[in-house]
């Protein structure tokens, strides 16, 4: 059989066809982009954008394919509000929806599909289990979440499909809001928190996310969803606090009035002038943590990598490239 992983050259693919190459499986990565990486000397690369029916048909799926889409536009560029809609649907719904198709076409049955904890918005109960209430509050998170009736829709004509749900992903290769956060600290500013900073703030490692999806194929792919997010997340002043320590800086840490923020934030966004996009404030003070047992139930899957290490590992990291260095591989310390 083949693994073929649509969007396989981006953030999570390129560790999961990186692990599958190494336990000697076929690896198709179908991708916009082939990097200069060391599986592609068993890897094969296949040119799709995902945006394009006839691209996907042509990477021939077969029916003992396992399939993987990883293909995503994320929160990051952040966009003004008039373009979010035509730059999240194109690829994270209708390219889920071209690849199912396909799937559906060759016989193929089984689909890794990744979304997002975003698709949940406000919190209504935490910690958040998998039939926590869908209503997502912009375009990225409605997007995932009209994927994952896509999938449940699917699912009644035969197919399996297991959809993670990860945290902000964070490990080598993507920064993304994270470096607004590092120059503030590189700086000396105060760090500001939307809130008094005492609820959790939860990462998922990239590490930890491919190898879930691996878990799901050696598990015959279930139709369920699952919450990804590391075990016991520190408060997002203890998490800051320490990063601040690592680093070395001055930086303090400033709580503010989450309403203020908040609607300080939502003018700015009115005005086409946003400094984060609303699916990422509206939820900044919530006290929530999305709970990880049913994929431990499922896969025996634990995340291994603690929030705090990660984000120190993200901040060296940045100052590589600031300083001009490798950016190393570098993996945090496992959770204990």
């Amino acid at each position: 059989m083949r693994h073929i992983i649509f969007g396989g050259d981006g953030f999570v693919g390129r560790y999961l066809a990186n692990d599958l190459v190494k336990r000697g499986e076929k690896v198709v990565v179908a991708d916009i982009v082939k990097s200069d990486l060391p599986h592609y000397n068993k890897a094969k690369f296949v040119h799709c954008d995902v945006t394009s029916e006839t691209q996907v048909n042509a990477v021939g799926l077969k029916p003992d394919d396992m399939v993987y889409n990883l293909a995503a536009k994320m929160l990051s560029p952040l966009q003004v509000r008039a373009k979010r809609h035509d730059f999240f649907w194109p690829v994270n719904y209708h390219g889920a929806a071209h690849i199912m198709s396909a799937m559906d076409r060759a016989g193929t049955s089984k689909l890794v599909q990744f979304t997002t904890d975003m698709v949940y918005g406000h919190t209504v109960v935490s910690p958040q289990m998998e039939d926590h209430p869908i209503a997502p509050l912009g375009e990225y998170g409605k997007s995932k979440a009209a994927t994952e009736a896509l999938a449940t829709d699917w699912r009644t004509r035969g197919m399996n499909i297991s959809i993670m749900r990860p945290r902000l992903i964070i490990g080598p290769g993507r920064l993304g809001i994270l470096e607004k956060l590092f120059k503030l600290i590189d700086h000396n500013l105060p760090v500001p928190m939307i809130g008094s900073g005492k609820n959790p703030y939860q990462f998922i490692s990239v590490y930890d996310c491919a190898e879930i999806a691996r878990l799901a194929w050696e598990h015959g792919v279930p139709n369920d969803a699952y919450n990804l997010g590391s075990s016991n997340p520190p408060s997002v002043r203890a998490l800051l606090g320490g990063l601040i320590k690592q680093a070395g800086s001055k930086s303090i840490l400033l709580p503010t009035p989450a309403f203020a923020v908040k609607g300080t934030l939502a003018l700015l966004d009115a005005i086409n002038k946003p400094l984060m996009d609303p699916e990422q404030y509206l939820i900044a003070d919530e006290y929530c943590v999305r709970d990880t047992s049913r994929a431990f139930a499922a896969f025996g899957w634990k995340p291994k990598f603690r929030d705090e290490d990660m984000l120190v590992a993200a901040y060296k990291e940045y100052r590589n490239k600031m300083d001009g260095k490798p950016v190393a591989q570098m993996v945090p310390l496992a959770a204990e």
